[in-house]
């Protein structure tokens, strides 16, 4: 890190479902220092897989909000001991994955005013959090809520029009509805509820972080034509909700100065500005430059296509969110939740954990495959709403029966079903 002492640069965080990770750019835009910590790999202590809690119903999916807070303890001290010049930053932003939610106990506010800098985040914030297990985006257990909110507004159609999209069961606003009824006491003890995003800017601001208007699209409460919240969907999520999650503000507003915590324990300069953070996929939209016309495909934990609006259309399908880059624009994104997990996992099945064994057995499959497709949803899907696994012949017969059989040498009979890794062989039986 010597190379770079006296370099000026901005820090860029992302919080995402899998890792926190950090780069560092200068200001030709360089990309010269980044690390990250993995979740399931660096905190073992946690338990999680994939960077989640999937619970006994399939439905209910967490993350511990304290894994978050050590991974980025962790990173800073490994930052700090390669000699990482940080009073060169002259400001921060970052992404936190979109419509989880973390809710801060009463007191919260307090602790993170007045964090010592002899000690790690994580030791201090132990009792600062009402739930330790934050619902996140792959959770699909609050369609009662869903329902509930649409008929409040007057159907599905009513709010999309209003929010950007109709009720979605990972939408922060249902989360929270689902929390109130459930573990009212731990509502009524929340003094701020946060998105990941807005939290992982607290840590940094050491305060409460106000939600910004973009990732604030998708929580089924922001009135995305004037950006103010819903007073209609408010009410019907939980008592006191407004003053639970602050006002919103425009995505690229500087929202402080940082902490003296990171001046005093890092050697942060004083000046450092924390720009508002935002979702994950907004976030994309600005990183990747896109302007009206373009689209962009993103592979990841979830599977996301997005593009640049002028003028906001909602439908039943896909999402309208705030344009993180344009206030006055917007963006249109559509998500699908078994992504680079539900690929790995087959990876893992098939083809013994190894890209390239994969790679082999689809180069012996024909171009196309005969017509056969699958489809593999082992997490409820958004669009559709599905779950299970799906293959169906090129006649559109569903197969129920698959042959084991070697693809080639390198594969042995029990991991060479070309069923379960090229969608559907022509040999499988219906």
């Amino acid at each position: 890190m010597a190379d770079h002492a006296g370099r000026r640069c901005c820090l860029g965080w992302d919080f995402s479902t899998q890792q926190v990770k950090v780069v560092a750019v200068d200001a030709e835009l360089n990309v010269f220092y980044e690390d990250s910590v993995h979740f399931d790999r660096d905190l073992l202590e946690f338990g999680t897989q994939g960077g989640v809690h999937v619970h006994e119903d399939g439905l209910t999916v967490t993350s511990p909000v304290l894994m978050w807070v050590q991974a980025l303890d962790i990173i800073l001290e490994k930052m700090k001991a390669s000699g990482f010049d940080f009073s060169q930053v002259l400001a921060l932003s970052g992404a936190g994955q979109q419509h989880g939610s973390v809710y801060w106990k009463a007191g919260a506010s307090q602790v993170l005013t007045s964090l010592s800098p002899d000690l790690l985040l994580h030791e201090q914030l132990q009792a600062c959090f009402s739930i330790s297990d934050c619902p996140v985006w792959m959770d699909s257990s609050t369609t009662a809520q869903c329902r509930q909110l649409e008929a409040t507004v007057g159907g599905a159609q009513a709010l999309s029009c209003l929010t950007g999209s109709r009720a979605y069961e990972r939408f922060t606003g249902n989360q929270i509805a689902k929390l109130y009824q459930q573990n009212p006491e731990a509502y009524a003890h929340t003094e701020r509820i946060s998105l990941v995003s807005s939290f992982a800017a607290s840590l940094f601001l050491g305060s409460h972080s106000p939600i910004d208007y973009s990732d604030g699209s998708g929580m089924n409460l922001l009135r995305i034509q004037d950006k103010v919240w819903s007073q209609a969907c408010l009410g019907a999520c939980a008592p006191h909700l407004e003053e639970k999650l602050g006002l919103p503000v425009p995505s690229c507003s500087v929202v402080g100065a940082i902490s003296s915590y990171f001046v005093q324990r890092y050697g942060f300069p004083p000046a450092c500005k924390v720009v508002a953070f935002t979702g994950d996929n907004p976030a994309s939209l600005a990183g990747m430059r896109l302007e009206e016309g373009d689209i962009a495909v993103s592979l990841g934990t979830s599977d996301t296509l997005f593009l640049w609006l002028q003028e906001p259309r909602p439908t039943l399908e896909g999402h309208i969110f705030c344009n993180p880059v344009d206030p006055q624009h917007y963006m249109a994104l559509l998500c699908f939740k078994n992504g680079s997990l539900m690929r790995e996992k087959i990876r893992d099945e098939m083809a013994s954990s190894s890209w390239s064994e994969f790679s082999k057995a689809l180069q012996s499959t024909e171009m196309g495959n005969s017509g056969n497709l699958g489809f593999y949803f082992d997490v409820m899907e958004i669009t559709p709403e599905i779950i299970g696994r799906h293959r169906f012949s090129a006649e559109n017969h569903e197969c129920l029966r698959q042959r084991f059989w070697p693809l080639e040498e390198h594969l042995t009979t029990e991991t060479s079903c070309r069923c379960w890794q090229m969608c559907l062989a022509p040999q499988c039986m219906s």
